[in-house]
């Protein structure tokens, strides 16, 4: 019954990509544990895979006693030596059984066991292959369309991609050839499961991966991306190589490469931006078409405030917000854009209340307004030498008016609890 396993052994091993060792071991547990169904739990069994003879030995092991009174754990030294000439008490030997008699419900138990452990050495070479493709973009045929996912055919198993990780304009149907990114791999009960993306920002920065050989070099470094799948998206670019033009090696020759990307993407406007090591520049290059007028930093709240002209302010917010939620996706900054007369208006309404609240000029007012010290609250956190490298005005009057913000923010929080 299990004579000739070595070509099944060989042709498992080449198809499913699991070590030689690890399935003679479940054949191996398999048998024994028919072997124990059949000859009882109790008896002291070993499973043996006969590589000449090509199938697995059952042994039964007993101790070698001058009488016998345990028949299932003990052999008389006589009949023992039958087996081992060179026996003594005291050893324990193995006899092989006969495994013919193993009947159909062992044997079906055989097969489950065995079937279970191909599965899950099966799950394994997989798990360990895909677990080194995360990052990674795979390509597989749809097999089936699910609830709320698609599954996936990548050859040797299935991966599973949700409906909310395709781009939105996609509709795929069954055999349709399809691209995605491997987000997750997860081993579980049922075996291995691989999770793919189309809407990752890491899909984004594969493809231009894959169609620009300068970044496969790492001449070219894709820094960071960010996306609204199916509508744009910006990835920034920085070249380690100051000959080689960064935006220009992504957009290809007439755009070639950009637009390869773009298709894969269905029709995904994709801004390149150039990277610069200071964030006001930086921020600025990710707003572009739209041309910035002034930038106040304020690095405690990691947050900008960008000012353009009145006739600028729709293109740099972009259409729903979209250019400006993109550049802050992009570049980690919270950005507030305002136009030149809003921010003279709010800035204007801010100067005012600075100089009453703490008896300052308009010109100091405006150097703690662009210094985003905006409100007393702001100022009494202060020492006075802080404030004066801020405003370069001597250290008394410094104290003066820190003195002054806290009063003023003493009677706030008042007012507040009041309230």
């Amino acid at each position: 019954m299990y004579h000739g396993l070595n070509y099944t052994i060989e042709q498992v091993v080449k198809e499913k990509g699991i070590p030689k060792e690890t399935l003679i071991d479940a054949i191996q547990e398999a048998i024994l544990s028919a072997s124990k169904k059949k000859f009882g739990n109790h008896l002291d069994l070993e499973a043996r895979y006969n590589d000449e003879l090509s199938e697995v030995e059952i042994f039964q092991f007993k101790t070698v006693v001058e009488e016998v009174n345990e028949p299932d754990s003990e052999i008389s030294l006589e009949e023992a030596k039958k087996h081992d000439p060179e026996c003594m008490v005291g050893d324990s030997i193995g006899i092989k059984m006969d495994t013919s008699k193993l009947g159909r419900i062992a044997a079906q138990t055989a097969k489950q066991v065995m079937l279970q452990k191909v599965r899950n050495a099966e799950s394994d070479v997989i798990y360990n292959e895909y677990k080194g493709k995360i990052g990674d973009i795979v390509t597989g045929i749809i097999q089936r369309i699910e609830k709320n996912h698609y599954v996936v055919n990548l050859g040797k198993t299935d991966a599973i991609m949700s409906f909310k990780e395709t781009i939105p304009s996609e509709n795929y149907r069954q055999r349709d050839r399809i691209k995605g990114y491997v987000l997750e791999v997860e081993k579980n009960q049922k075996g291995c499961t691989i999770q793919l993306s189309r809407t990752h920002p890491g899909f984004l920065k594969r493809l231009f991966e894959l169609e620009v050989p300068e970044i496969q070099e790492g001449i070219i470094k894709i820094l960071a991306a960010a996306r609204e799948p199916g509508e744009r998206a910006k990835i920034s670019v920085y070249s380690e190589d100051p000959d080689v033009d960064p935006i220009g090696a992504c957009v290809g020759v007439k755009g070639s490469r950009v637009q390869a990307v773009v298709q894969e993407l269905r029709g995904e406007k994709i801004d390149i931006i150039p990277w610069h090591k200071d964030p006001a520049k930086f921020v600025c290059n990710t707003l572009a078409p739209a041309r910035v007028s002034k930038v106040y930093l304020n690095e405690e709240e990691h947050a900008m405030e960008i000012i353009v002209n009145d006739d600028q302010l729709s293109l740099a917010i972009g259409k729903k917000g979209q250019n400006v939620r993109l550049a802050s996706k992009l570049t980690g900054w919270k950005i507030d854009i305002s136009s030149e007369s809003e921010l003279e208006k709010s800035s204007k309404k801010v100067i005012d209340e600075l100089m009453e609240g703490l008896e300052v000029s308009e010109i100091l007012a405006r150097v703690l307004h662009d210094e985003y010290l905006r409100d007393a609250f702001d100022i009494a956190k202060l020492s006075p030498e802080e404030l004066n490298k801020i405003t370069s005005i001597s250290i008394e009057d410094c104290a003066r008016i820190i003195e002054k913000a806290r009063d003023l923010a003493k009677k706030a929080k008042k007012e507040e609890t009041t309230v």
